[in-house]
C-alpha cells in the first residue's frame, strides 16, 4: 500500500513515518508540510492513502481534497489536533478521522481500515460526486467519548438535541457530542427515517413509541426510551407541507 503524509508540524510527520515505517506492507512515498504541496505530491506518485492534516497553511487538507480530480482521489485518513472537521469529513469520504495524540493502537486499528478499503477498492466520494448524488446520505457518524473515536450507525441514533456550536446524539443509554449545528446534520440525514421535530430537536422516526395531541397545535412524542420531546405546530406543518405527515 503506497502511503503519503501530509502535515505541516515535523513532529507529527516524524511520528506518522516511526508507525508507517513498522508496516511490512506500506511503501510511504512522500512527505509534505503544506496542502499544495500535497497536491503536488499526490498527483505525481497517485498514492493509495494520504494521512493528511487539516489545518495547513496555504491550502487545508479540504482544500486539497478540492483541489484533486475523482479519478486522481486516494483514500483519505484526516488527522488532526480537533474535532469539530468530524461531521465534514463524511461528505468527502475520509477512511477515518485521527485525534491528535492518538495511541500506536489507535493508529493499527485506522491503518487496518484503509487497508481493508485499498484491498475492496470502494470509491471515494469526493466533493465533486458528493454534489452529483445528492441523496447520498450519511450512513455513520464519527463521534468522540472519553478520547476515543466511534463510528455511530445513524440507524442507532434516538434523537439529536442542539448544543450552541454542537449537537448532543443520545443512542440508547450513550449520549455523544459532534460540532455542527442541528440544520447541517438534518442535511446530510435521510429525511425518510429522520424529522426535525423543534428548532432545538431532531428524532428518529423509528425510535418514536408514541404522539398525541398536546395544546396549541403542539404535539407531545414519546421516544422508546422514555424521553418527551415536542413536536412544535410550526415543524409539524412544515412536514405536512414537505413530506405529507399528517397530524
Amino acid at each position: 500500500m503506497r502511503a503519503l503524509i501530509a502535515d505541516d508540524e515535523a513532529l507529527a510527520r516524524a511520528k506518522l513515518r516511526r508507525l508507517l515505517a513498522a508496516a511490512a506492507d506500506v511503501d510511504i512515498v512522500g512527505e509534505a508540510s503544506t496542502g499544495r504541496e500535497a497536491v503536488a505530491l499526490i498527483k505525481r506518485h497517485d498514492p493509495d492513502v494520504v494521512f493528511l492534516d487539516i489545518r495547513m497553511p496555504g491550502l487545508d487538507g479540504f482544500g486539497v481534497i478540492d483541489a484533486i480530480s475523482p479519478g486522481e482521489a486516494p483514500y483519505i485518513v484526516f488527522v488532526t489536533a480537533t474535532e469539530e472537521h468530524a461531521l465534514r469529513a463524511f461528505d468527502v469520504g475520509a477512511v477515518d478521522y485521527l485525534l491528535k495524540p492518538y495511541t500506536p493502537s489507535r493508529f493499527e486499528r485506522v491503518l487496518a481500515r484503509a487497508r481493508d478499503r485499498v484491498a475492496s477498492r470502494v470509491d471515494v466520494v469526493v466533493p465533486a460526486l458528493a454534489a452529483a448524488s445528492p441523496t447520498a446520505y450519511l450512513q455513520r457518524l464519527l463521534v468522540f467519548t472519553n478520547g476515543r473515536a466511534v463510528f455511530l450507525p445513524t440507524v442507532a441514533i434516538d434523537r439529536v438535541e442542539a448544543d450552541r456550536n454542537y449537537v448532543s446524539i443520545m443512542s440508547g443509554a450513550n449520549t455523544y457530542r459532534l460540532r455542527a449545528t442541528i440544520g447541517a446534520l438534518q442535511a446530510r440525514l435521510d429525511p425518510a427515517q429522520f424529522l426535525r421535530v423543534s428548532r432545538s430537536t431532531l428524532v428518529r422516526l423509528d425510535a418514536v413509541a408514541d404522539m398525541h395531541e398536546w395544546s396549541h397545535g403542539n404535539y407531545r412524542v414519546l421516544m422508546r426510551d422514555g424521553t418527551e420531546v415536542t413536536w412544535s405546530r410550526r415543524y409539524r406543518a412544515a412536514a405536512e407541507r414537505d413530506f405529507g405527515v399528517q397530524g
